[in-house]
């Protein structure tokens, strides 16, 4: 079992029970192919997660970069049911203040598009200093971010149902 608490007024807490077999979830996953040796590496943790909670996303988009997410985010919320949804990228600094710029929108982006449409979205996008971090934050246990992000989105989700809210 899994228990989600929730802090009402900032004394009182009431508990919610959750059971995976009983959740269903419309799971989205968005990937951007710059870095796609990474990207796709994220992409098989996310999965992975999904299939241990028998979840099927009920698609997948591929965006050329991270700086495209938000827009593809927000074009799904509008068109498809979606419950929430996995982004997944890959943003390793080079020598120039690119990085900076597409990291924060990309961030941002997400942020708002999930607040305006009020649905979760994991932001599994890495933002690296280098691709040594990227290919260890893409590895093939527990520890692929892309595994964290569904499973961070997973949570919301259920805390969301549970709680009603």
């Amino acid at each position: 079992m899994f228990f989600v608490y929730i802090s009402i007024i900032m004394k009182n807490f009431t508990t919610y029970e959750t059971d995976t077999e009983k959740d269903s979830f419309n799971i989205a996953i968005v990937i951007s192919e710059y870095n796609i040796r990474i990207t796709e590496a994220l992409l098989r943790g996310a999965l992975r997660f999904l299939e241990n909670v028998n979840c099927e996303p009920t698609a997948v988009y591929k965006t050329a970069g991270a700086f495209e997410i938000p827009l593809v985010c927000k074009k799904i919320f509008s068109s498809q049911k979606a419950d929430g949804i996995i982004a997944l990228g890959a943003v390793i600094r080079g020598d120039t203040p690119h990085f900076d710029y597409v990291c924060n929108e990309a961030s941002r982006g997400v942020m708002n598009v999930s607040l305006e449409k009020e649905k979760p979205i994991a932001f599994g996008v890495l933002t690296t200093d280098n691709i040594e971090q990227a290919i260890r934050r893409a590895g093939e246990d527990e520890d692929n971010k892309g595994y964290e992000a569904a499973q961070s989105l997973w949570q919301t989700l259920r805390l969301i149902k549970k709680a009603k809210i």
